[in-house]
């Protein structure tokens, strides 16, 4: 079943929107959270030996993060080209934290899951950027 040029073009529209809804709403949500730990205790989740090496105690970083991943977010509803791979990058770093802490290598799965979608919203946005700059 051949699918034309216009319905290819449709369905990466929608690719495209869902991944960026997902992709500003997710790291803001998660940031925001990081000052009230509603979802869980974030600072579990920081590796001994990144705590070593920031400035303060687990917590205060966690305040940090909040503030990157929000700032993320943000970034991918306004320049989803860019704030894509900010935040896959972003992830990125997480998976490489989780996996040293040993403990969470579930959730480092899930978050490679999250790293690929993030670099296919960027691929998707830099396609819909060119389709723009060429129309």
């Amino acid at each position: 079943m051949a699918v034309t040029t216009s319905s290819s073009t449709d369905l990466e529209t929608r690719a495209f929107q869902l991944l960026h809804t997902v992709f500003v709403i997710a790291p803001i949500a998660f940031g925001l959270d990081k000052f009230a730990d509603v979802m869980t205790d974030w600072s579990d989740y920081l590796a001994p030996w990144i705590n070593d090496i920031v400035p303060g105690n687990a917590d205060q970083a966690m305040y940090v993060v909040g503030v990157i991943e929000i700032v993320a977010g943000l970034l991918v509803a306004v320049a989803p080209r860019i704030g894509a791979f900010v935040v896959a990058a972003w992830l990125a770093g997480i998976i490489i934290d989780l996996l040293t802490l040993q403990d969470y290598y579930d959730v480092a799965l899930r978050d490679f899951g999250l790293f690929v979608a993030a670099v296919v919203l960027g691929l998707l946005a830099q396609a819909q950027h060119a389709r723009r700059v060429t129309a």
